[in-house]
């Protein structure tokens, strides 16, 4: 195990917050009681936020980045979890008030880790990351709704971003008709190719929304809130449901209550940093069932911690597509 490592660092100094690759030792790192180490991560949306200091996601500095990792157990007390294990690590904190995966060694809590599925290798795992995670905790969702193929086309907006590539991907193999809602329509053959089969430009959902619309679609996935979250509601079918887990448009909902108390619309919140182990597990699973390896590869890009700071920029001013692994240094 390294006794040096390297890390990204995020300091502040007043309102400037900084972002260096910083050599630390294991003495530097966070309780936990075990220690990875981390051969992969990823980059998220709330990582981009993180890194760049454009949203309070860091409750404390200094601040190791990162909401995901991947590696080996190297040094464990805790009874779950021996040397050797191959582990992964979904939120719990990290990058908030817990030094993150955007470093080569981390100290975490054992009872935060997943077993790493026989499916993926710790890149599939992070090429999956929160982002995908998410998506089928938003598929899980729909389905416990009774949103089922049968009752109708999905759509899934901010389908060429982390979490929309992994939802329609998902969507796609189970049987759903697909609707892509996107504002990079030069994705459509990117989209097509995950399993989606109808593309729609974001413009048709981000206007002011009516209290209620033609409707269109049984279900959607949502990682955009906003007038696009209150245009999916407004359109959804009687009985329909909506997993909404994103930000990315912004905060606000200006909708009204006219699709759940004249439709029975569902909308249901999906939060990924704490959700209880059982349903992790689940969602895990499922992942291993029900998302398509090759798919998954192709909608996949490396990069190395030094790029980090650069995709931070770049997946929140959209230039993302699909999702970015990083590797970390042998």
């Amino acid at each position: 195990m390294k006794t040096r490592f390297h890390a990204l660092l995020l300091r502040k100094d007043g309102d400037t917050q900084t972002a260096k690759d910083v050599e630390l030792g294991l003495d530097d790192l966070m309780e936990g009681d075990v220690v990875v180490s981390v051969s992969h991560s990823t980059v998220n949306y709330k990582d981009g936020l993180a890194v760049t200091g454009r949203s309070p996601v860091v409750r404390k500095f200094p601040m190791i980045p990162g909401i995901d990792l991947a590696g080996t157990v190297e040094t464990s007390t805790h009874s779950g979890f021996k040397p050797g294990d191959k582990v992964l690590l979904n939120g719990y904190g990290l990058s908030e008030n817990h030094y993150g995966g955007f470093s080569e060694v981390a100290r975490v809590k054992g009872d935060w880790l997943v077993k790493l599925p026989s499916a993926f290798t710790p890149a599939d795992a992070m090429a999956i990351g929160t982002a995908g995670y998410t998506a089928m905790l938003c598929v899980l969702a729909l389905e416990d709704a009774g949103v089922t193929p049968e009752k109708g086309p999905v759509v899934v907006t901010g389908a060429a971003g982390g979490v929309g590539s992994v939802a329609v991907a998902i969507l796609a193999r189970l049987g759903y008709r697909v609707t892509a809602s996107t504002g990079r329509t030069e994705e459509e053959r990117y989209l097509k190719s995950l399993g989606a089969a109808e593309i729609i430009p974001r413009t048709d959902l981000s206007g002011p929304a009516k209290p209620l619309a033609k409707e269109r679609w049984a279900g959607a996935v949502d990682s955009v809130g906003s007038t696009t979250l209150a245009n999916v509601l407004a359109a959804t079918s009687y009985g329909g449901a909506v997993s909404a887990c994103g930000l990315a448009g912004g905060m606000d909902l200006p909708a009204s209550v006219a699709p759940f108390i004249l439709r029975g619309i569902s909308l249901l919140g999906i939060e990924s940093v704490y959700m209880p182990m059982k349903r992790r597990l689940q969602a895990w699973e499922r992942l291993a069932r029900d998302l398509d390896p090759k798919v998954l590869a192709s909608m996949t890009r490396m990069i190395s911690l030094k790029d980090v700071p650069q995709a931070a920029e770049d997946i929140l001013a959209g230039r993302v597509r699909g999702r970015l692994v990083v590797e970390m240094c042998a």
